[in-house]
């Protein structure tokens, strides 16, 4: 752990300047997790960020960033970022956005201090699933910022990645470490009052059909209508035209979609449900990931659904805190529903396993002492 004295050079308070251009303010990771962390650690903390004002929540001076009309803006707002970041005259300059890249490399150039990158997904592999690109050219795109990306990590001083199949693309960087998105503690309270006369499924997240959606509607059309089960959505439709062909989609009169809320409220409501479901897609970006969303379910001792990916096989099965099943088969999704329904005994003692595994080993709590070491190491060079 940091002590209060390594915060300070030469009797002066250590500055740590925080750069996304493509996240909220409150994002999870940013700010519930890490900014929140260092500033408890005795950092002097500012967050550059997509907000309406500049103000000062828990501690974090947060510096308004103009909302993008849309995504050319976004990328030409790299040069906004940089402005505003050299005004900070930070010691640390940690950014979130692979389009920040270009500010990370001439931060390095124009300061003193330390720029640290964050990788928050396996990019080049996203690239071949996005829809604003012309299937011909993600695989050449991918390849290229694949090799860009490297480069300008291996000239900043630190990467930090989310998992660790991500951090092997960095090792030769030499400079990488793995801090995972595993849930706040303090944050989801468990709540034993589950409602047993109309079932809630619950998926909280961003909405698009990479993220399963599709699947998990039509699953609950396979549901017998005497369960009163229903799914409740929480997030934001990726693609506003998205939300609007979903409502078409066999099964979703049994959907609730409550939009996006805030981190704390999407704690309570979780902890509210009768099971969590996670059903991504078996896209490239999708298989090694670690959806937060999969711990915070866990949390809150209710059990999971979740797409049979290795990886989430060996948590959710491994833990047996949950069921695996065929993302893309509706039918599959469904009788692991009904599972959960008809046995109410396993289905609570899966929701105590997940609650004990993320009390013992998928917690933030661990993670942070990561981020406060790497901070130590680079501040003592």
């Amino acid at each position: 752990m940091v002590t209060k004295q390594t915060q300070h050079i030469n009797g002066i308070e250590i500055k740590v300047c925080i750069l996304t251009s493509a996240h909220p303010p409150f994002n999870r990771r940013i700010f519930h997790k890490q900014a929140k962390t260092l500033a408890k650690a005795g950092y002097e903390v500012t967050l550059i960020a997509q907000h309406d004002r500049d103000e000062v929540v828990d501690g974090i001076k947060i510096v308004a960033l103009p909302r993008p009309k849309n995504r050319l803006w976004r990328m030409l707002a790299t040069w906004r970022v940089l402005r505003l970041a050299l005004r900070q005259k930070a010691d640390v300059y940690h950014f979130h956005d692979p389009e920040l890249l270009p500010a990370g490399l001439l931060l390095k150039l124009i300061i003193k201090g330390k720029v640290i990158y964050d990788v928050h997904e396996d990019y080049p592999k996203a690239i071949l699933t996005k829809h604003w690109l012309p299937s011909s050219v993600r695989m050449p795109v991918a390849l290229l910022f694949n090799f860009l990306e490297k480069w300008a990590a291996s000239r900043l001083d630190y990467t930090i990645v989310t998992t660790d199949d991500i951090a092997r693309n960095f090792e030769s960087t030499r400079k990488v470490a793995t801090i995972k998105n595993y849930p706040v503690l303090e944050r989801i309270e468990l709540s034993p009052m589950h409602d047993t006369e109309q079932p809630t499924l619950i998926y909280a997240g961003g909405i698009s059909q990479g993220r399963g959606i599709d699947e998990i509607i039509q699953a609950m059309a396979y549901l017998d209508s005497s369960r009163n089960a229903r799914l409740v959505l929480y997030g934001k439709f990726k693609i506003e035209s998205y939300q609007e062909i979903m409502q078409g989609v066999k099964g979703f009169d049994r959907v609730e979609y409550r939009g996006w809320i805030e981190p704390e409220q999407m704690c309570q409501k979780i902890s509210e449900a009768t099971i969590g479901i996670v059903c991504y897609r078996p896209e490239p970006n999708h298989i090694n990931a670690m959806p937060t969303k999969l711990f915070e379910y866990m949390l809150a001792g209710i059990p999971v659904i979740a797409s049979n990916f290795p990886r989430w096989k060996e948590i959710a099965e491994g833990n047996n805190c949950g069921l695996t099943v065929n993302p893309l088969d509706p039918a599959d999704i469904a009788r692991a529903i009904e599972y959960l329904l008809d046995h109410p005994d396993d289905a609570r003692q899966m929701g105590e396993n997940g609650r004990k595994s993320v009390l013992e080993k998928y917690n933030w709590e661990a993670e942070s002492k990561k981020l406060l070491e790497i901070y130590e190491r680079l501040l003592s060079v």
